[in-house]
């Protein structure tokens, strides 16, 4: 049986987030339905699969806000508003649910975030008519297949701090991710971030840590 981390939030700022989609059907009911029962702050679900939520009770189904482009769930509300503004940037349409992956664990975290999409390099005439709106935020989330070059593009444009999310969308040796995780990595950009391929969430959740900084007093010697 799941173990709840119910003391996450108080130790990181966040609370415990339940990966379902490598969970068993009857796995992903038993921990829902216990969530459901027994806590009543908010909880993200990630990675939900269709068959899972089909299996729910539907009055527990009924209490989960659902995003299927993105395969989120938020039980139980939102987080309380935090401070700062992010720009989640993808490069094309079909890195789309990895940047929405990210804009949800934001909202889930009460962080305004604008989600920007289809601004890659192969069209860079369309990324030059938005960088104005890209600087005005306080962090960017730049989301990117192929060859991830939006990362780097961004990286020497942009002077707030980047995240890059190398996609898995590609073909040949584009395929899977690798070339956009080595591309991002090996940016000459200065100071660039990088997480792993596919992990909206992560990258979400280090813009979370990173904003948990705003207002708090420094630390006395």
């Amino acid at each position: 049986m799941h173990q709840h981390d119910h003391l996450r939030h108080e130790r990181i700022g966040m609370p415990e987030a339940v990966l379902c989609g490598t969970k068993s059907v009857d796995q992903f009911v038993a921990i829902v339905t216990e969530l459901a029962d027994t806590v009543t702050e908010p909880r993200l679900l990630t990675r939900v699969l269709p068959e899972q939520l089909a299996a729910l009770d539907p009055a527990i189904r009924s209490r989960l806000d659902v995003d299927e482009l993105s395969a989120t769930a938020f039980l139980n509300g939102v987080q309380p508003p935090r401070p700062g503004r992010v720009a989640v940037v993808a490069a094309g349409t079909s890195d789309a649910s990895v940047a929405v992956e990210a804009v949800r664990t934001l909202e889930f975290s009460g962080v305004e975030a604008q989600l920007i999409v289809d601004v890659g390099v192969a069209g860079i005439w369309r990324l030059d008519a938005r960088l104005d709106e890209i600087r005005a935020a306080d962090i960017v989330i730049a989301v990117a297949g192929m060859d991830a070059a939006l990362v780097s593009v961004l990286g020497g444009h942009v002077g707030a701090p980047i995240i890059g999310v190398p996609t898995s969308v590609g073909y040949g040796v584009a395929t899977g991710g690798n070339a956009a995780l080595h591309s991002a990595l090996a940016s000459c950009a200065q100071g660039v971030a990088v997480v792993n391929i596919d992990n909206g969430f992560g990258a979400a959740c280090a813009v979370v840590r990173m904003l948990s900084l705003f207002g708090r007093s420094p630390r006395s010697e």
